[in-house]
């Protein structure tokens, strides 16, 4: 299972890279890496930053997600690991179509099971 969604995340990325100008993906390794290390920043810091900003996340109803969201894949984008992010907008619409298209490919592909 964390196989299949390594690979749904990457082929996200590449989707992400084809349609947002400023979000490039160098190779397929490169993704790789990226999903990697996207997926274990999600899963460590982003907690950490939505409980740091809680305040601003019942402000905004949860829609400063969005924004934590933007500012972990500018980062990831911005490490030289084979996906590079230029500018703020496109990592804002890049974090969102990462989200939308790998959602569409999990219901897919990985169907939950009871």
């Amino acid at each position: 299972m964390l196989l299949l969604r390594l690979i749904i995340n990457m082929a996200a990325l590449f989707v992400v890279a084809y349609f947002v100008p400023g979000v490039h993906v160098s190779s397929i390794l490169g993704a790789l890496v990226a999903a990697i290390i996207l997926g274990i920043a999600n899963a460590i810091i982003k907690p950490i930053l939505i409980i740091l900003t809680l305040p601003i996340e019942i402000l905004t109803l949860g829609l400063f997600t969005f924004v934590i969201n933007a500012v972990l894949f500018w980062i990831v984008g911005h490490l030289g690991i084979g996906l590079s992010v230029h500018g703020w907008w496109a990592a804002l619409w890049g974090s969102i179509i990462l989200w939308i298209v790998s959602w569409i490919l999990s219901a897919v592909l990985a169907p939950a099971t009871k």
